[in-house]
């Protein structure tokens, strides 16, 4: 018996059988891009084959030059290059695993001066115009397509998934709003689509029959001049007569202004897209989107609206997912948040991606947690990100580790953060290492405040001992609130509220603060996502839901408010923040706080002077270390080690934390 059947039950293809519904989805590592890092790539798959994925499907390779997304990025043209991905293969096979490689077109989306799309139009994420191809050109694409199978095979894959979703090359054909065309391969949806059906055709000729061959299908374009859901379902059916093995489901394109990944989408947001689709084919179909824990893949799969899940960043986050959950284990999963901090912002800043949750993600060769050969009594003082990183890889490793907390839970910042409205997933990471405390070992104390005797019989210290708000010199400041007090003590808060600092603590409190609860259906309101049935791409205008209070964010500095947010994510809360109505004001100088509200002035000048008339002031002008240990162990000679917000507290980064309380275990 399993809580998972459905999740858990093996897929027949006639030729293989899977066995499990579960695809660990295309995530691009860095790792791609040159055959010396095979062995790296190897080795990361292979470790989530052994976890018991289904299927895995690598990030994009290219099928040819024109195709790929920066000058030398990652491709599969040449028998040389079908040799060195052996090393992928076999390791994955020698691990239980089956493995496709993604051919991935960029088309218009290249970042470089040799791109090609339908037509010669730039778009907003790459300084290049794609240069328009002739009807010679367009079949060489084909052709290369067709190419890349084959050495697929040669390497030893046990399939390919042609990416034809997210805004790239095979995509800009089946749309209007990038294919201006009106040869063969454009004017009418059937010339439009013809590209996708000549691929996924070609492709399963030089594949053969018994070769899994998945076309992943933009299904929701959510860009305006986008796909009709008649077009969407033409194309299924017509990749499916083709030759298709898999129709894989792909939500959105690079370029569109709804978030699809991003922690504050609800989760399974879109597998009602999925299950539209379904009745119209007769092969298999893989849903996606914020799908991370197996009772949500269960439920999905349940109701029918898949035959199986897709999932990518949740394999960067905990490798063994499956096993997990196919043993019982399910609170033992180390679950993805949708951060997107250490993966998708890396690949889009085009450094290696990893994951914050889990920073041997990618790091598999070098990160390793090994038996230590001398077991220490160690002590971790403060349990948030770093400290708990910090104490269950030490426990893992064979120390004896006590963990100290002054709170009355562990958490630290993270218990602040998942009473964020979005960010709720956090909760999550707490789950897991309240569990894996239990597993290892950790002597946890709470409402413990280390001191300095308590700490000397102790043969090395940790101390993660985090922040501590700052508070800003404004006259009339003790009259104001911290974020802390707000957040996690629950202060009351009154309908007009001025937010001190525009960091990402500043723009967490407000959209705390301006929240209203909505369920999916209001959610997709809020964001303009409607039925590609009634309308192009299925995006229309946003409906924004009246805010719970009036909010004014201030910031010292005159740049743009959330400058330093991530890439994938930044948007979205600038987005949030402006359909909120929240007045953003930068430049300020805060001259006085008092009964009649914030007394502010703006510039070198102090030009301007307002008043901002709120019933509330809420401070969020950074943090500062809490070290008031450091000193006083070096002193008698505790051998200590400074980690998370205590070390640098210039604004918080879990990343950082997480990645320096795994790496410091592994060294002691």
């Amino acid at each position: 018996m399993t809580a998972y059947p459905n999740l858990l039950k093996p897929l027949d293809l006639g030729f293989t059988t899977l066995p499990n519904r579960v695809l660990m989805g295309s995530m691009h590592t860095g790792n791609e891009d040159r055959a010396k890092d095979f062995d790296k790539l190897a080795a990361y798959f292979a470790e989530r084959a052994r976890g018991g994925v289904g299927l895995i499907v690598t990030g994009g390779f290219s099928p040819n030059l024109a195709g790929s997304l920066y000058p030398f990025s990652s491709k599969l043209t040449t028998h040389r290059e079908a040799r060195d991905h052996r090393t992928i293969t076999q390791a994955v096979h020698e691990n239980g695993g089956k493995i496709a490689v993604q051919l991935l077109h960029a088309g218009r989306y290249g970042y470089h001066p040799f791109t090609v799309s339908a037509s010669a139009l730039k778009s907003p994420i790459s300084k290049f115009r794609p240069r328009a191809l002739s009807d010679r050109g367009v079949r060489a694409q084909v052709d290369a397509f067709a190419r890349a199978t084959a050495l697929a095979r040669e390497a030893g894959y046990d399939g390919i998934e042609i990416m034809g979703s997210e805004g790239y090359f095979i995509n800009q054909f089946l749309a209007p709003r990038t294919n201006k065309r009106t040869d063969g391969w454009g004017g009418t949806p059937e010339n439009r689509r013809r590209i996708a059906v000549e691929v996924v055709r070609r492709c399963r000729e030089a594949a053969g029959p018994d070769f899994v061959l998945i076309y992943r299908l933009s299904m929701l374009d959510l860009v305006e001049d986008g796909q009709t859901w008649d077009e969407v379902v033409a194309l299924g059916q017509e990749v499916e007569a083709a030759g298709a093995t898999i129709i894989n489901t792909g939500i959105g394109w690079h370029e569109a202004r709804v978030p699809t990944i991003v922690t504050s989408v609800p989760r399974a947001a879109f597998t009602n897209v999925t299950a539209k689709l379904r009745p119209h084919v007769g092969i298999p179909v893989v849903t996606s989107n914020r799908i991370n824990m197996p009772q949500v893949a269960e439920e999905v799969l349940a109701r029918g609206d898949a035959d199986m899940v897709s999932m990518a960043r949740p394999f960067l986050a905990d490798p063994e997912w499956v096993r997990k959950a196919e043993t019982g284990r399910s609170d033992e999963i180390n679950t993805c948040i949708a951060c997107n901090q250490a993966c998708l912002d890396h690949t889009f800043a085009l450094k290696k991606a990893s994951c914050m949750v889990n920073p041997r993600a990618g790091n598999e060769t070098t990160l390793r947690l090994l038996p230590t050969r001398r077991a220490k009594r160690v002590a971790v003082v403060g349990a948030g990100p770093a400290g708990l990183a910090a104490a269950t890889s030490l426990a893992e490793r064979g120390h004896a580790v006590e963990l100290f907390e002054a709170d009355d839970d562990i958490g630290g910042q993270f218990a602040i953060a998942r009473r964020i409205p979005g960010k709720e997933e956090f909760a999550e990471t707490i789950r897991y290492y309240r569990r894996r405390i239990e597993l290892t070992g950790v002597k946890l104390h709470l409402n413990r405040k280390a001191d300095t005797d308590t700490l000397a019989d102790f043969d090395e210290v940790v101390l993660a001992t985090g922040v501590t708000p700052r508070i800003p010199e404004i006259p009339g400041v003790e009259h104001a609130l911290s974020y802390v007090d707000v957040v996690r003590r629950g202060a009351p808060v009154g309908d007009r509220v001025a937010v001190i600092g525009a960091g990402g603590i500043g723009v967490d409190v407000t959209e705390f603060l301006t929240h209203t609860s909505l369920d999916l259906d209001g959610w997709r309101s809020e964001w303009g996502v409607t039925d590609p049935a009634q309308v192009r791409g299925g995006v229309t205008a946003p409906k924004p839901v009246k805010p719970a209070r009036q909010v004014y964010l201030l910031q010292r500095k005159s740049s743009k408010i959330g400058k330093g947010l991530g890439k994938t994510t930044g948007w979205v809360h600038r987005a949030a923040l402006a359909a909120k109505g929240v007045e953003q004001l930068t430049g300020v100088n805060y001259e006085r706080i008092d009964e009649r509200g914030v007394h502010i002035s703006f510039g070198p000048k102090r030009e301007r002077p307002r008043v901002l008339e709120v019933d509330t002031v809420v401070v969020c002008a950074g943090q500062e270390s809490v070290r008031d240990l450091v000193d006083v162990l070096a002193e008698r000679g505790v051998v200590t080690h400074v980690i998370g917000g205590a070390d640098v507290a210039a604004e918080l980064d879990a990343k950082r934390a997480i990645d320096q309380g795994t790496r410091l275990a592994a060294t002691i």
